[in-house]
């Protein structure tokens, strides 16, 4: 039994934490270090105002470890650079740079397939790093992403990946 948990992101009560993880230099590729901390509110304000995209907290026991956030590519415009299919559901992961995450990636990330992968209706997970973001893209590949194409996006280049419900270990 894991200690990790999630619950959608409060803007208002989860901003000075937000914001302070995102605005890092390790969080470059989030795309957020030069946003105030109102900004970061306000952008996790219109994410919770939106049905096809949700952002969560994730705690190792009652310490925040990660942002997980889910998109419907169907809707959002990063289905556009690419062949969707149904099914499809976008996500992003940020993981704080804390001891309660030390050696747990895997446990952390296996916790947030199993949470999205329930709703059966979900058949593949797409995720879109930074082309530049070597750590990200060595972490999907060793957690098993078909590797998808590289392209060029309104905000970076991306190299696409594709976690299958088969791959994952899904029925």
């Amino acid at each position: 039994m894991t200690d990790i948990r999630m619950r959608p992101v409060d803007p208002a009560t989860d901003g000075d934490l937000i914001h302070a993880w995102v605005t890092d230099e390790r969080a470059v590729f989030w795309g957020m270090t030069e946003n105030s901390r109102d900004e970061v509110e306000e952008i996790y304000t219109y994410i919770d105002e939106q049905a096809h995209l949700a952002a969560y907290l994730v705690s190792a026991g009652d310490t925040p470890v990660a942002i997980f956030q889910t998109y419907d590519p169907e809707i959002d415009e990063i289905g556009q650079f690419y062949d969707r299919e149904p099914g499809d559901l976008g996500v992003h992961l940020f993981l704080a740079d804390t001891p309660a995450r030390a050696g747990r990636t895997q446990e952390i990330f296996g916790f947030l397939i199993a949470q999205v992968m329930a709703d059966e209706k979900v058949r593949r997970l797409v995720v879109e790093p930074d082309a530049d973001n070597a750590k990200s893209l060595r972490l999907f590949e060793t957690l098993g992403a078909e590797v998808g194409d590289l392209v060029e996006l309104p905000t970076k280049t991306a190299r696409f990946g594709f976690f299958t419900r088969e791959a994952l270990g899904y029925p």
